[in-house]
């Protein structure tokens, strides 16, 4: 498999040369099956994994910026980049806007190399500890902007309204793989609305996907996280702590997660994170009285 960071661009409308937002997100691509003529020209076609979780910060982020009404097509210069979702902090760089991401216990420290950053909000205080020890300014305004979903997308209140899953199993893109004959899963790499109704329509929902976790409390659902085999556990730990918890309290089993049932709820307001969301990116500064 090989890694990349994706760009998700707002739709432009009007004048294509007009200032844009970024909205970095991580899209790991993996080698696929080649076709006869791939294999004879040797070439080695990749497709994007969509793991839905890494595809929710250009969704969170194009649904507010809609029901704001702000304008695709304006900003305040070309090349702001947004990071809003998801533990993808070391891939900053100087000047990005970061509202609500996180940092990646999997990924050193060095890797993050940015250190001017306009942070708005991020997922939880582990993230803003590890800021600060950077010399960077970070407001205790917490949370993952994926629990914002409800808000902007009444698909999912209507489908929360009418459950029809007594259980659902979301883990994490790499332990699929040992979940996939389980009757409740779903895959992560599923597209992404069948991923969010599937939550949305559950009565409890374990496993290791922070992302299926975020969804379902967004919603008021049930939900209890699994230990992950292949992930570290501050991503879980910095979530939890940011909504009002005292970290994650993962089960070690699926079994063992139903058993439990879901974790206590968030205690959480949203109105901060809210508040936080960088709208002046799409905001084309007045023109100055007198001039051109």
């Amino acid at each position: 498999m090989t890694s990349a960071a994706g760009t998700g661009r707002c739709p432009a409308s009007g004048d294509l040369m007009a200032p844009q937002v970024e909205v970095v997100h991580w899209n790991p691509r993996r080698r696929r099956r080649r076709t006869l003529a791939e294999r004879l020209l040797g070439r080695h076609p990749t497709t994007p994994v969509d793991n839905f979780g890494d595809l929710l910060g250009p969704l969170v982020v194009e649904l507010l910026r809609r029901s704001r009404g702000l304008p695709a097509d304006g900003g305040t210069g070309p090349g702001r980049r947004l990071l809003a979702v998801g533990s993808i902090l070391h891939l900053a760089r100087d000047g990005d806007v970061v509202w609500g991401s996180g940092v990646n216990g999997k990924i050193p420290l060095a890797a993050l190399r940015a250190r001017r950053l306009d942070v708005r909000a991020v997922r939880g205080p582990r993230t803003r500890d590890v800021l600060a020890g950077l010399g960077i300014d970070a407001p205790a305004v917490y949370g993952d902007p994926a629990l914002l979903l409800p808000l902007v997308d009444p698909r999912l209140r209507a489908w929360a309204a009418t459950p029809v899953h007594d259980l659902t199993v979301v883990p994490n893109v790499h332990d699929l793989a040992a979940l996939a004959d389980h009757p409740a899963v779903v895959a992560p790499t599923a597209p992404l609305d069948a991923v969010l109704e599937r939550v949305a329509r559950s009565r409890l929902v374990v496993g290791s996907s922070l992302h299926g976790l975020v969804v379902a409390e967004s919603l008021g659902i049930p939900a209890r996280a699994v230990v992950a085999g292949h992930e570290h556990p501050l991503k879980y730990d910095d979530y939890y702590r940011g909504t009002g918890r005292d970290g994650a309290d993962a089960a070690a089993t699926v079994e063992e997660a139903v058993r439990r049932g879901g974790a206590p709820p968030p205690r959480w307001d949203p109105e901060p994170l809210l508040a936080a969301f960088p709208a002046d990116l799409w905001r084309v500064p007045s023109t100055v009285p007198g001039g051109p």
